[in-house]
């Protein structure tokens, strides 16, 4: 944002994690947290025991949000109703500081900023219709110009009649991902958030590539927060278009899990820390009108809510 400073910080790169004061070291995988341990040289063997309790403790699902006070953003640590800004490396070393705000007095931004945004299709059966399932996870593009942050309103642009929604869990890459064994993909994975894959459905239909069917300005929201040491491969999905339930399934449903699609595409496509990819929606969707609110609310993480207004409406 013009005017702003932005303060770099962010979440941890995939390993063991420790504590050093308050300091953390590594994001958990999906069902893994890091281990938060004492750091101390010659350490006492009482402390195993300890590391354990630690352990344990660090069980709960972090949620991590990007968000502007005062014309800076930083990224905090959400805890309750208060988010605190943490101060370091989000894909290294970063430490909770004690600055604090009510989550009602930031605004919340799209959670990273990915140098890339990839997307699946057709990865829930219920959504294929009568198209076979595909063999591999089928993967497209979406530009990071797409983004948009959550409260934000969804543009319709000139040209096209039939947008719809589709809700989406959006995986988050913590660490560069080459060439990844399936079975060590959660340790690529920062966290998980909530995605929307804004839809042309006529442009879609029409055009050789999706490059304005699904990469049109605001045919990304995402957020509102970034959140790991859940269970990614099963998580409640739902979309609510003015209150009613569209789309309601679990990730377990997904034809190609987050490991498969991780490892997949690091085999063609080197991912960066921050990387973003939707990983597919479920069920049938429909066209947003001017004035609707959307909502996508995916357990363990939120509701990613926007408005949708005609491009040129004074809705902002």
């Amino acid at each position: 944002m013009k005017g702003s400073r932005t303060l770099l910080v962010t979440l941890a790169a995939v390993g063991a994690a420790a504590w050093v004061g308050t300091a953390l070291v590594g994001p958990p995988g999906a069902g893994a947290p890091a281990v938060r341990r004492a750091h101390a040289l010659g350490a006492a063997p009482g402390l195993a025991a300890q590391d354990s309790a630690r352990a344990a403790k660090a069980a709960a699902p972090r949620k991590i949000a990007r968000f502007e006070k005062d014309g800076v953003i930083a990224h905090g640590v959400v805890e309750g109703d208060r988010i605190f800004r943490i101060a370091g490396d989000l894909f290294g070393t970063w430490e909770k500081t004690p600055q604090s705000f009510p989550l009602k007095e930031v605004k919340l931004l799209v959670p990273i900023q990915p140098s890339k945004v990839l997307a699946v299709g057709l990865n829930y059966r219920s959504h294929l219709g009568d198209r076979p399932p595909p063999k591999v996870p089928e993967i497209f593009y979406k530009p990071p110009s797409a983004l948009l942050d959550p409260g934000k309103n969804i543009v319709i642009p000139p040209g096209t009649e039939d947008v719809h929604f589709e809700a989406e869990l959006v995986i988050v890459i913590g660490k560069r991902a080459k060439d990844v064994p399936k079975e060590n993909a959660q340790e690529y994975i920062l966290g998980v958030t909530c995605g929307n894959d804004v839809s042309a459905r006529d442009w879609q239909k029409g055009d050789l590539q999706w490059w304005r069917a699904k990469g049109s300005d605001t045919f990304a929201p995402c957020g509102p927060f970034i959140v790991s040491g859940i269970r990614y491969d099963d998580l409640a999905i739902e979309l609510r278009l003015n209150g009613e339930v569209k789309q309601k399934e679990r990730t377990s449903d997904l034809l190609h899990n987050t490991s498969t699609i991780v490892s997949w595409i690091s085999r063609h496509v080197t991912l960066e820390p921050g990387d973003l990819i939707y990983t597919g929606t479920p069920g049938t969707t429909s066209a947003m009108k001017p004035g609707y609110v959307v909502e996508v609310d995916i357990e363990g993480i939120g509701v990613l809510r926007n408005g949708v207004e005609k491009s040129g409406s004074a809705g902002k």
